[in-house]
């Protein structure tokens, strides 16, 4: 890394390995998000929900400086930084923003590499996640809220009332 800048990235981690990335981070004050989904778990004498995390095997971190960097790969788990050919692949600020937004406030979230064609770009109107831009999209018949994270060539999905959306104008991306 020649040049360092300020920002989100991508850790890749050992399967199963994402919580104790994350922990170990905040324990040394370094900004990580793990975004995590409810999921009804199954077994032979119960059933019982569990948090997972949304993108198995990936944490975000903000990295501040190369002193963060080394520190982060050092975690027990992590593997290497994502990468965009011989750099780190630096995640936009926005993308980490609404990820945030729909993880904390929605329940039916659904994560699919399935490659969708640009759609209508609309905003949310009411709710939890009022202002945020997104894309509207037909999914197994149902229309789904989709929020692209080119990253890791992954989309979120989510459910969401028509009457909670407006066109967007012009220039929003």
């Amino acid at each position: 890394m020649n040049k360092f800048h300020a920002g989100w990235y991508l850790i890749y981690t050992k399967p199963r390995h994402e919580k104790t990335v994350h922990t170990y981070l905040t324990e040394i004050n370094i900004n990580s998000y793990l975004p995590l989904t409810k999921k009804l778990r199954t077994w032979h004498d119960r059933k019982k929900f569990v948090n997972e995390p949304l993108f198995p095997s990936y944490v975000f971190i903000y990295l501040n400086s190369m002193h963060d960097y080394y520190e982060g790969i050092d975690a027990g788990g992590a593997l290497y930084y994502v990468r965009s050919g011989k750099t780190i692949a630096k995640v936009s600020d926005s993308v980490v923003d609404n990820i945030k937004l729909i993880a904390g406030h929605s329940e039916d979230l659904e994560v699919s590499d399935t490659q969708f064609q640009p759609a209508e770009k609309l905003v949310i109107k009411e709710g939890a996640l009022a202002g945020l831009s997104c894309e509207v999209v037909q999914f197994r018949n149902k229309t789904k809220l989709l929020v692209r994270v080119e990253l890791l060539q992954r989309n979120i999905l989510v459910s969401l009332p028509t009457e909670h959306l407006i066109r967007a104008e012009p220039g929003i991306a």
